[in-house]
């Protein structure tokens, strides 16, 4: 089922939004820290303790945070994007090609290294955009 998911983006603070929303709103909450993930070696040691992923889910709600900023910090169109989860591999690279027209090209559609097809785009509106398929589990 395709879903659209809010996700939020911090300064450093991911943690302790996220925690903060766990405790409004209930859920499970999963938190990797970059020193856990594995591009840990790419960026500087001072970043191991930021949130790379962080989710808050309960039912159907599901809520994303990261403090994984752009280099530019945040502003309008970048400290929330839309998570788009799709259903199928055709429909992910329709949803990109289409939202992508008159837009920025941030992250092309590839295989991340958790198993994913996943790309990022700006929209001709200025709004931000993750796509990703996960393949069905066998």
């Amino acid at each position: 089922m395709t879903q659209l998911n809010t996700y939020l983006r911090f300064n450093g603070n991911c943690r302790e939004a996220m925690n903060f929303y766990k405790s409004c709103l209930g859920g499970e909450l999963t938190l990797q820290t970059v020193a856990e993930s594995p591009i840990a070696a790419q960026l500087p040691p001072e970043a191991g303790n930021n949130v790379m992923h962080a989710t808050l889910t309960k039912g159907s709600l599901a809520l994303a945070g990261s403090d994984m900023a752009p280099d530019e910090g945040l502003k309008r169109g970048n400290h929330m994007v839309l998570m788009l989860n799709c259903s199928s591999a055709e429909e992910i690279q329709t949803f990109f090609e289409k939202l992508s027209t008159g837009g920025q090209l941030l992250m092309p559609l590839q295989t991340e290294f958790w198993g994913d097809t996943f790309g990022m785009l700006t929209d001709k509106f200025g709004n931000e955009w993750m796509l990703n398929y996960a393949k069905p589990k066998v």
